[in-house]
């Protein structure tokens, strides 16, 4: 005979998915994308949905850690659910993957911690809506001082490479990342994402386009036609201090070019700091309007 326990649990896990469903069911739909950068977003906490809304944006990116919350038990991720439910836009896509705490290179893995992090928050994006998570998690990523390069990337790809059919069971996309090298010493340009892409070779892994950090590391619009065919998801912000794109007003137009060239047909979302979120939203929102439709 089952124990309690293992009972209590797969009805917690049952009214989760009921949840889940309703939290997709009911949220307002939106137009596919099929028109080049319609849908904009935000990287912030789900709190500020209506204020997006208001002011035009298509969705709310969130976190793994707050939204999915992995670490935590299922009654916690059931309450983030009702809110999910309740919210004017959906979250189609989390950022920061992986927390510093759970290296995926290095000496220092934990191998079943790791992997039940990944299993938990991809079956939770699956419950919540969650299509793409981004695969930046710098700190997880960062080679230990004195650990062979090599050696670390040989992990990477072999993490990837257990986590994916998982990804793949939930019907969710790992978007790598490339982080300029101020936030860590691996994967810092869009090549070198390029290439791990195209060596895992599995459908749920693709690529992020940061313009953000494309710019820190002055890496020409042009780079993005070299990896055009694995673009899934694009981030944005200006590059001094990471501002919104309303503060010095940089140029933006060469890179939507080349996003429009290869044929990209997904979203944008800003990752950025703010000021006055609400004086700043409608602001940014019509800088980034104008320089796609001149793109």
């Amino acid at each position: 005979m089952q124990s309690r326990e293992i009972i209590d649990r797969r009805e917690s896990l049952k009214r989760l998915a009921g949840l889940g469903a309703a939290a997709v069911a009911t949220r307002p739909a939106h137009a596919a994308d099929t028109a080049f950068l319609s849908d904009i977003g935000i990287c912030t906490p789900l709190s500020n949905h209506a204020l997006l809304r208001e002011n035009g944006y298509a969705f709310v990116e969130e976190s793994v850690a707050t939204l999915l919350v992995p670490g935590q038990p299922d009654e916690k991720f059931g309450e983030n659910l009702k809110m999910l439910q309740a919210a004017s836009l959906p979250v189609p896509v989390c950022r920061i993957f992986l927390p510093g705490s759970l290296p995926c290179v290095g000496p220092a893995i934990r191998q079943d911690a790791l992997m039940t992090f990944t299993e938990t928050a991809f079956r939770r994006a699956q419950q919540a809506g969650v299509m793409t998570i981004v695969f930046g998690s710098g700190q997880s990523r960062r080679i230990p001082e004195g650990f062979d390069a090599g050696k670390a990337r040989e992990q990477l790809i072999s993490y990837l490479r257990q986590a994916l059919p998982i990804a793949a069971r939930h019907g969710v996309t790992l978007a790598l990342e490339h982080l300029n090298r101020g936030e860590t010493n691996m994967i810092n340009r869009l090549s070198q994402a390029f290439e791990i892409v195209e060596e895992v070779d599995h459908p749920n892994l693709r690529m992020l386009v940061d313009i953000y950090h494309l710019l820190r590391e002055k890496e020409a619009p042009e780079e993005i036609l070299k990896v055009g065919r694995y673009v899934h998801h694009c981030h944005i912000a200006e590059p001094e201090k990471r501002a919104a794109p309303t503060t010095m007003k940089d140029d933006f137009r060469p890179y939507f070019t080349a996003l429009k060239k290869v044929g990209y047909r997904g979203k944008l979302s800003i990752e950025a700091g703010w000021g006055d979120l609400a004086t700043e939203l409608p602001m940014a929102l019509r800088v980034l309007r104008q320089q796609i439709t001149e793109a």
